[in-house]
């Protein structure tokens, strides 16, 4: 760790003592952390930007350390654009200190705190998780328009462009996602995961959301957790569970065969796309894809 602070501070004493460098083939060089916020500037960014995500499929925010690749790349980016609400964790101390030299950009905080879900599990801070509800995410479509613009004002009118038709997609989803689970029974809108990662989703459509982690994968769950997550799927007679594509399966299959110990049986009703989105040719590459991956997973195994 001190390795990396001491690079760090090296990087960030170059960066702000050598000329800026013109961007790759004259595009402006941005840095996403998670596939999400990097999809969201390709939609807004178009041909005018290069973007860099630092984390692939299958890889979880919460565990994530920057690499001295990674910190090379933030260095030489004309700008950063991160999730926030503390999804990158001690990630965000470095972009604290990046911030000093370039522009350096949370996309949730187009996102009004009043919309922001606090659980009292996550130690006063907000769940960060806001791409789950459709709508909240379309919010931060603004933030990159506006970031960009201000970094490229001759793009200007390109982003905003982009902005508006990727927006009216988001909100042709979001209309989508209320469509497709209506053909649930309300019984049966229980989503049990590994982590709980979509409450957002479970506000903005109408399910009750459980997971065996907190919030964060950081937490380790316990045998209570496990006991306490298998009562309610017998007591609710749950049809399917969900496993999720950055954490490990092992969790979700204590709590399977701990309610076969039980006498019921329930089925892992297939992988959901959590803190990551899936790789190239997966369907959920991007973050439209993500979305409908999902939501066919949730209501081919509840409804």
């Amino acid at each position: 760790m001190r390795r990396i602070y001491i690079l760090l501070c090296a990087l960030i004493a170059t960066a702000c003592s050598a000329p800026e460098q013109e961007a790759s083939n004259g595009r402006i060089k941005i840095v996403a952390t998670t596939g999400m916020v990097a999809d969201l500037a390709r939609n807004i960014g178009g041909d005018r930007v290069e973007v860099i995500g630092l984390m692939g499929p299958g890889v979880d925010p919460h565990y994530y350390k920057a690499s001295q690749g990674d910190l090379a790349r933030i260095t030489d980016a004309d700008i950063v654009l991160f999730n926030g609400l503390f999804l990158e964790g001690k990630m965000e101390d470095i972009f604290a200190k990046m911030a000093r030299s370039k522009k350096v950009v949370a996309v949730a905080g187009g996102v009004d705190e009043k919309n922001l879900r606090r659980p009292p599990e996550f130690l006063g801070h907000f769940d960060p998780h806001i791409w789950f509800d459709v709508s909240l995410w379309a919010q931060t479509v603004e933030v990159a328009v506006a970031s960009l613009s201000e970094l490229d004002p001759e793009g200007a009118e390109v982003y905003r462009r982009n902005g508006e038709q990727y927006r009216a997609r988001l909100d042709a989803l979001h209309q989508w996602v209320i469509e497709q689970v209506g053909q649930i029974s309300e019984q049966q809108r229980v989503l049990i995961t590994a982590h709980d990662a979509f409450g957002y989703f479970g506000l903005a459509y109408g399910f009750e959301v459980v997971g065996l982690q907190g919030i964060s994968t950081v937490a380790e769950y316990g045998v209570n957790d496990v006991t306490q997550l298998v009562d309610r799927i017998v007591e609710r007679q749950v049809k399917a569970i969900f496993v999720e594509s950055s954490v490990p399966v092992r969790s979700i299959e204590a709590v399977r065969q701990g309610c076969l110990n039980r006498g019921f049986e329930v089925v892992i009703g297939g992988t959901l796309y959590s803190d990551a989105m899936g790789g190239a040719g997966s369907g959920a590459d991007s973050y439209v894809g993500m979305v409908e991956s999902n939501v066919n997973t949730i209501v081919g195994a509840l409804r």
